[in-house]
């Protein structure tokens, strides 16, 4: 191993989030929740084009083409292509990813009890998701994003049961919030490292920043 490779394998990984710890959390705000949510969680559905509707078997070709070409509101396919044929990553398609990743974990931060202040649609708040600007050219392998979601198999088994497991750790810590007005800290760390792990393996095969391969671990 080189001397680049080894500061590559020691470099924090390319997608990173980190939210705050709240001391305190509202016990009303946090009993109404599911409710509060419901405006952001529109324009959420909206920008990712969560919202199903009826829909007849003529549009079925056609929403096969829309669900390559944009995976939960990211631009995948597109930028597939690009990279394979150009070897580039426009900026601004890099900046849409980013952003809308952003607010959509500011929307999952606030429904999951992570956070009290309401989902902004432009500030981090005290919601802190970074991915770095890749340089395509030097750093992705132009054929490696045509099988990095076969690669990640492991991880969707793993993150399955870790779902399941941060959903039981947030209707406990509802309870707890409900009757102490905190989020216990080692039950938040949980919940946040579930989110991050999530983040990683979306990095790299969906969002296609990075061909280090996503570690499994919860930690920053």
């Amino acid at each position: 191993m080189t001397s680049t490779d080894t500061d590559r394998s020691n470099a924090p990984y390319p997608a990173r989030l980190e939210i705050d710890y709240p001391e305190r959390l509202s016990s009303v705000k946090t009993l109404f929740r599911i409710i509060l949510v419901i405006p952001i969680a529109v324009v959420a559905a909206l920008l990712t084009g969560s919202l199903v509707g009826v829909e007849t078997a003529s549009e079925s070709a056609n929403d096969v083409i829309e669900g390559l070409a944009v995976t939960g509101g990211v631009l995948f396919l597109a930028t597939l292509l690009m990279l394979l044929f150009r070897r580039k990553y426009p900026r601004w398609w890099f900046d849409w990813n980013l952003e809308l990743s952003r607010f959509t974990t500011r929307v999952v931060a606030y429904l999951g009890l992570l956070r009290d202040e309401y989902p902004s649609t432009d500030e981090q708040q005290a919601v802190h998701l970074d991915l770095d600007y890749p340089d395509a050219a030097r750093d992705l392998n132009r054929f490696l994003p045509l099988v990095k979601w076969i690669l990640v198999i492991p991880h969707y088994i793993v993150l399955a049961v870790l779902f399941v497991a941060s959903l039981v750790v947030t209707v406990i810590a509802w309870f707890a919030i409900i009757f102490t007005g905190r989020y216990p800290r080692g039950m938040f760390e949980f919940v946040v490292g579930v989110g991050r792990w999530s983040l990683r393996v979306e990095a790299y095969a969906f969002l296609l920043i990075t061909d280090r391969y996503p570690p499994f671990s919860l930690k920053a």
